[in-house]
């Protein structure tokens, strides 16, 4: 794992458009994995900004979002797919018939996953997957002790996660407690992948996440065995990390690899 720490979010945002961009800009149809919720806002409104003051086109690019709930249709307020359309597509010139979501309304939501899985197999793979981490370690839906060999499939929400989304949704409304997600080896297939996370109640996923075992119980962990992932976080996310001072440092020593060389090997396909 690359792991680099920000001052604060809005510089995180801004470094992780930049790695987005770099590979937009070297293959014009790549194919992105896109997350939902708070985290992933900033670099949506970075990309936002540069496809309007800079002329950044989506126009030929793939998205796949990693997750949906079950019972809830596309229109409703809080879909992914509503999530996605008002916080980046709608802004954007993407075609809206290249933005995949799992289909949370399915007659059958179990044939979804394997229908999704042969989308993203028949677009070539995915080239960049962004991620954020949950306060307990999941990404995606994939919540603690998921397979680590797990492709898309319907999963069963953990209530700690019900109640972390529970904000989202009126009291008296239906909130659904069954998702169908990207698995953590469809997840693994990414040739690259971004994580993203700020806040300190992120810190302690982070520390397990960079720093703990490769376990089941911390999905996330299982990024360890990526060959080309990349953490960025915040110093309030970063504040639990044993390792702290010695990840500022690589960064450092990157840098300055970065200005005498500039090497293109970031991108990914």
């Amino acid at each position: 794992m690359e792991v680099l720490i920000f001052p604060d979010s809005s510089s995180l945002a801004k470094k992780s458009a930049d790695l987005v961009e770099s590979q937009i800009t070297k293959y014009a149809d790549s194919v992105i994995g896109l997350a939902t919720g708070s985290t992933p806002l900033g670099l949506y409104r970075e990309l936002i900004e540069r496809h309007k003051s800079h002329g950044l086109s989506f126009k030929k690019v793939k998205t796949f979002n990693l997750d949906e709930y079950v019972g809830i249709p596309d229109d409703h307020p809080q879909s992914y797919r509503t999530f996605m359309d008002d916080h980046f597509f709608n802004q954007i010139d993407i075609e809206k018939s290249n933005t995949k979501v799992p289909d949370g309304m399915a007659g059958n939501p179990l044939e979804v996953g394997p229908a999704y899985e042969k989308s993203i197999e028949e677009a070539g793979g995915i080239d960049l997957q962004v991620l954020g981490v949950g306060t307990d370690g999941h990404i995606g839906f994939n919540e603690p002790t998921s397979s680590l060999g797990s492709i898309t499939r319907v999963k069963t929400l953990t209530q700690q996660t019900i109640e972390d989304n529970s904000r989202f949704f009126e009291p008296d409304e239906f909130q659904p407690k069954l998702a169908i997600t990207m698995g953590i080896k469809t997840i693994l297939d990414a040739r690259r992948i971004l994580i993203l996370a700020n806040g300190e109640n992120k810190a302690q996923a982070v520390r397990d996440m960079v720093e703990g075992p490769l376990s089941a119980f911390c999905p996330a962990s299982a990024l360890q065995l990526h060959q080309r992932t990349t953490v960025l976080i915040d110093e309030p996310a970063a504040s639990k990390l044993t390792l702290k001072g010695y990840y500022k440092f690589v960064g450092e020593m990157q840098d300055d690899l970065l200005r005498k060389h500039r090497p293109s090997d970031w991108i990914s396909r």
